[in-house]
């Protein structure tokens, strides 16, 4: 039985900056965020003076001001890549406490052009603290970075299950084929980037070692990403011009912080989240038709289908690997072309959430946003983001109208 909060809010829009991936001037934070912000008021209709409620990863005051806004509720949450699922849970609760009825999630990261700035424009603090205990205990035992954190995820998958690196090569196989539907992802085609097209797993397992066993095509990109949603109360919802894509579940949790107090590497608080959101929305794995889940690492999306009840322990590869989540598969997944060759600006969950409202929403296959197949028939969509290390995690299910 669905919950109180089940459907209480609608997201009714979604966009991105003008120009995302690998711009050629470069890009601050806050001019992706605004350009994403105008994109979706224009595309709802719903002037950004009606906007009560700035969910931002640590932007939203700044936001705020810059919008001229003074809103009634400010969230600045920022836990890593599923802070924005995060946010759609706390608006719904907010929606449904009747403090706001126009809420504003918003994301801006230049994780490519601060390479050309050298940091500046990011919003964030540089450098760091010799003294945080992550510096302290955990870089000493070979953890000191993203790669060599998952690399110890795969690593122990392969040895608990028998899996294997190639297994997952299959992961970014797949996604590549959802980015050469999207004329935006930059690994659409060799026009879009010199090794973009398509890819095979020998491909993935013969590029650069990162870190072992991880290879560059297992790894995320990092680029520049703008992304904005709306979110209203029901009666918005059924007034502007565009179609709602409902929020029936939310759930959030975190298991760590620091990777070494993980309990276990093959398993993730998306569990735990995930069946609050299908406890919230009276529905289940069997029941979600599409998936939207973060795929930082390829081992990250296949853990996480995992944590999602979409496939058995050790297993979650093969949704891949037996072409269940490609185009034309019975469970789509990451139809963008993912963070492994859409786009990744170091918190992904934005990303997510533009990609389930215009599957949702019959939008996803414009000319713009997607070319003929990329556009799926699911009305139904568990979209999971995480964040640190394999460590807090926000899921969503959202349905059709």
């Amino acid at each position: 039985m669905p919950g109180a909060l089940s459907r209480a809010a609608a997201i009714v829009g979604a966009a991105e900056a003008k120009e995302i991936g690998y711009p050629e001037t470069p890009k601050t934070a806050i001019q992706l965020h605004i350009e994403a912000i105008k994109a979706v008021s224009e595309q709802t209709g719903i002037p950004i003076s009606r906007i009560n409620g700035v969910f931002g990863a640590g932007w939203s005051s700044q936001i705020a001001e810059y919008l001229g806004l003074h809103p009634a509720y400010i969230d600045t949450t920022s836990v890593g890549g599923c802070s924005f699922e995060m946010h759609v849970h706390h608006a719904l609760a907010a929606i449904h406490a009747g403090i706001i009825d126009v809420a504003l999630v918003t994301h801006g990261e230049n994780g490519w052009s601060q390479r050309a700035t050298g940091g500046r424009g990011t919003g964030r603090a540089r450098g760091m603290d010799p003294w945080d205990p992550g510096s302290l205990y955990t870089n000493p035992y070979g953890v000191s970075g993203a790669p060599s954190n998952y690399s110890h995820a795969m690593t122990r998958h392969n040895h608990r299950f028998g899996s294997t690196p190639e297994d997952f090569a299959h992961i970014s196989v797949v996604t590549r084929q959802w980015a050469t539907l999207n004329p935006r992802a930059v690994m659409h085609s060799k026009e879009t980037h010199p090794f973009g097209g398509p890819i095979t797993v020998e491909d993935v397992q013969n590029s650069r070692l990162v870190s072992w066993p991880l290879t560059l095509l297992h790894i995320c990109l990092v680029t520049d990403y703008g992304g904005a949603i709306l979110i209203t109360s029901p009666e918005i919802a059924k007034s502007v011009k565009t179609k709602p894509v409902w929020i029936a579940g939310a759930g959030e949790s975190m298991s760590h912080s620091n990777m070494l107090e993980m309990d276990d590497f093959t398993a993730t608080s998306a569990a735990a989240s995930s069946a609050a959101a299908y406890r919230m929305a009276g529905m289940g794995p069997e029941d979600m038709e599409m998936a939207m889940v973060y795929d930082s690492f390829t081992i990250t999306a296949g853990i996480t289908v995992e944590m999602l009840g979409l496939a058995p322990r050790g297993e979650g590869f093969t949704l891949w690997k037996d072409g269940h989540a490609a185009p034309g598969g019975r469970l789509p997944i990451n139809t963008n072309g993912g963070g492994l060759s859409f786009n990744h600006s170091g918190m992904y969950g934005m990303q997510l959430l533009v990609e389930a409202y215009r599957q949702l929403s019959g939008t996803a296959e414009d000319g713009v946003n997607g070319l003929k197949g990329k556009q799926t028939s699911a009305r139904s969509c568990v979209v999971n983001g995480t964040g640190g290390s394999l460590s807090t995690t926000g899921t969503l299910v959202l349905v059709s109208d």
